[in-house]
């Protein structure tokens, strides 16, 4: 189950936003909900995304894990 939320907005914005929301046919706190659904899921995505980044640079750089490579060799696609 969710849990409220209270935020201020400046009349301009929650001006633009209703309008948003009606031009959509949803209510203002829909709207507000899945544009902070969709930050927070693009957030956490860019955050996995930096993570495997620096993984795969410390993987890449590694003298150990290129000795690990050259001796068991990498994955290849072939089913057989």
């Amino acid at each position: 189950m969710g849990v409220p939320i209270s935020i201020r907005l400046d009349d301009d914005v929650r001006v633009e936003l209703e309008a948003q929301a009606h031009a959509r046919g949803i209510g203002l706190a829909t709207l507000l909900r899945d544009v902070a659904t969709k930050a927070a899921r693009d957030a956490r995505r860019a955050r996995i995304w930096d993570a495997s980044e620096a993984i795969g640079h410390r993987v890449g750089t590694s003298a150990e894990t290129r000795a690990f490579y050259a001796e068991v060799g990498t994955p290849t696609t072939d089913v057989g």
